[in-house]
């Protein structure tokens, strides 16, 4: 079995593990344990990876993130001086 070929079928193996959903570094101790070389393991996850980011849709827009800050009506924020603070209130 040539490296290419060998690469290729640990890429194979790794694609259809992270899609089950496994983790990456499950899959990566589990591999190397099993008695397979370090440096191959991780030639397979760029290879992996790379095949990934080329299947990723490419976004048209950016997302818009918002965020909202939610207090009960009722709450009672007491704030505390610095002094206060750093030095307690008896």
């Amino acid at each position: 079995m040539t490296k290419e070929n060998y690469v290729g079928k640990l890429s194979q193996y790794i694609k259809k593990n992270l899609k089950k959903g496994y983790t990456k570094d499950s899959l990566r101790w589990a591999l190397i344990n099993q008695g397979h070389s370090r440096l191959e393991v991780e030639k397979a996850f760029l290879a992996v990876e790379q095949e990934m980011a080329e299947e990723a849709p490419i976004l048209e827009t950016k997302p818009e993130i918002s965020y909202e800050v939610v207090e009960p009506a009722n709450a009672v924020v007491e704030k505390k001086s610095f002094w206060k603070r750093l030095f307690g209130s008896k």
